[in-house]
């Protein structure tokens, strides 16, 4: 790994001794005051009703709604998969699953990781003359080149995949909830748990490439979070270049952090609870930008997916996309299903004096639309020798157009169909299913797949729930249905004649991120 971080430290020089040591915050000429800085926040597990701006009955989110009245929230904004690893792939290209190479989430001991002939969004900003930071979950490798670090990330502090994947003396909430780590020999051979618990390696918490505590105190994550998004705002902010800061929050991802949740005297569950933390920790973020660049900072703020079904247990209300027939086939409102539940996300953007304010936008865009919207914004320019899924969108953001995509497609993501797999079609307000089922829904069963031929086909202006199907063989049916197969096979060749990656999902225990081999659980604390 010496060799690793050799290339690293390259990368930039000492900045006040210790906060940011690898990162050069020093002026580059030309740069200076003349591009805008980007901040990119991006919840985990997030539902489109746990914004109180999109859903009435949610109290939980006072500074996101503020946002929303002081800038833009999109209403038909859905991310680029619907689990973890594949959508964090797509905001950093721009590209599918099935151009990038990333179709389902990669492991505790993954070899691989984002392809490396992918380019990130970092990479062309850090060459445009940017400062780029990430804050928060990666999931996208963590194993030597893969490491955010060697993906255009300048500074790099966070967790190295979900919060779920190792253990931690704070487990937090979960339904079913996995047990503490291990603190010595003396605690004998692991339980049996209802669910996939990682007892033998805990947590990682990482600054650059260096492991700085393993496990991580969940409880105070979300303020360390806030804490280095500041100071890395702040610094960057004094220097005079422009920056990208990519956070990628722990919420609402399960297990909800424990200590503060339970301090809740008001007697609210413990989603609430987690929502308004969230909440509080945007806010921070979103002062610090008001205070610092507030007139030439673009922030951004959206979700990777929607909710797991589990939360059933946690939550109050989930929104509107919690349709009759979804439920009735074995469906579910929830995270890995291309149902509106599992992809529909809140999106918010915010940009004083270019955003127009207290707007809501009705274009169909996408988190895959990130990439090539900051990209032109900054003015940098696309890689030329692969195509784009996204769009950019600044004309919508400026308040020019209410025109976004009029097709999306929506990968398999881990319930019915195979990884990656475009078998779910969105064409204007039409949605086509060619597989269904797969998940498990709030009562903890598993509906078995069910491929569609002819497709479902759902009209969402009139049906958003998606509770009942358009009638085969009635008129607006039978206009649909040869549309949604042209455009599914015009993309199909598209994508059969890009440039595409292939990730590396190989496994080997050898990988796993330990600070310690020689302690239980591979305990450290350097911080």
């Amino acid at each position: 790994m010496g060799w690793l971080f050799l290339k690293v430290l390259f990368v930039g020089v000492t900045f006040l001794g210790c906060l940011y040591p690898l990162v050069d915050f020093c002026c580059s000429g030309d740069t200076r005051g003349q591009k805008p800085n980007f901040v990119i926040i991006l919840a985990d597990d997030m539902g489109w009703g746990d914004l109180g701006a999109n859903w009435a009955e949610t109290k939980d989110t006072a500074n996101l709604d503020e946002m929303a009245a002081e800038g833009m929230r999109f209403v038909d904004f859905h991310a680029a998969a619907s689990t973890c690893s594949p959508s964090r792939a797509s905001l950093l290209t721009g590209r599918l699953g099935l151009r990038n190479g990333v179709t389902h989430n990669f492991a505790v001991t993954s070899v691989g990781g984002l392809p490396l002939n992918e380019t990130t969004l970092a990479e062309v900003l850090r060459q445009a003359g940017y400062v780029t930071g990430m804050i928060g979950k990666w999931h996208l490798g963590h194993h030597e080149s893969y490491h955010p670090n060697f993906r255009g990330f300048d500074y790099y502090f966070g967790i190295p995949y979900s919060h779920d994947m190792g253990c931690t003396d704070t487990p937090g909430y979960n339904h079913p909830p996995c047990p503490a780590c291990p603190r010595g020999d003396g605690d004998g051979p692991s339980r049996t748990h209802e669910r996939d618990c990682y007892t033998d390696v805990a947590l990682p918490l990482y600054e650059n490439l260096n492991i700085v505590k393993q496990p991580v105190n969940l409880s105070s994550l979300a303020q360390k979070y806030a804490e280095k998004a500041t100071q890395f705002i702040q610094h960057a902010s004094a220097s005079g270049r422009p920056f990208l800061l990519y956070v990628a929050l722990a919420h609402m991802h399960v297990p909800l952090s424990g200590t503060r949740l339970s301090a809740d005297r008001r007697g609210r569950r413990p989603y609430g609870a987690a929502l308004r933390e969230m909440d509080r920790l945007v806010g921070q973020i979103k002062d610090k930008v008001d205070r610092t660049a507030r007139e030439n900072t673009f922030l951004w703020f959206t979700g990777d997916n929607g909710p797991w079904a589990q939360k059933c247990e946690l939550a109050g209300s989930v929104g509107p996309f919690t349709g009759s027939w979804q439920t009735h086939q074995g469906g579910s409102a929830a995270k890995q299903t291309t149902w509106e539940g599992g992809h529909r996300v809140p999106a918010l953007a915010y940009w004083p004096g270019t955003v127009p304010i207290n707007v809501t936008s009705t274009a169909l865009l996408s988190v895959l639309d990130i990439f090539p919207t900051v990209v032109a914004l900054a003015g940098a320019s696309l890689p030329q020798d692969r195509h784009f899924d996204g769009l950019d969108a600044s004309s919508v953001l400026f308040g020019w157009s209410q025109t976004g995509h009029r097709v999306l497609f929506h990968p398999n993501s881990g319930a019915a169909g195979e990884y990656g797999a475009l078998q779910t079609v969105r064409l204007e307000q039409h949605k086509a299913f060619y597989v269904t089922g797969g998940a498990k829904a709030c009562d903890g069963k598993v509906g078995p797949p069910r491929l569609h031929e002819p497709p479902l086909i759902f009209n969402l202006e009139e049906d958003v729930a998606e509770a009942e199907p358009l009638e085969e063989g009635s008129a607006e049916y039978e206009r649909v249905l040869p549309e949604v197969r042209q455009v599914l096979a015009d993309v199909l060749v598209d994508i059969a004649g890009d440039k595409t990656s292939r990730a590396d999902y190989t496994r080997d225990p050898s990988v796993t991120p330990c600070c310690d081999p020689h302690r239980k659980a591979c305990r450290c604390h350097t911080t």
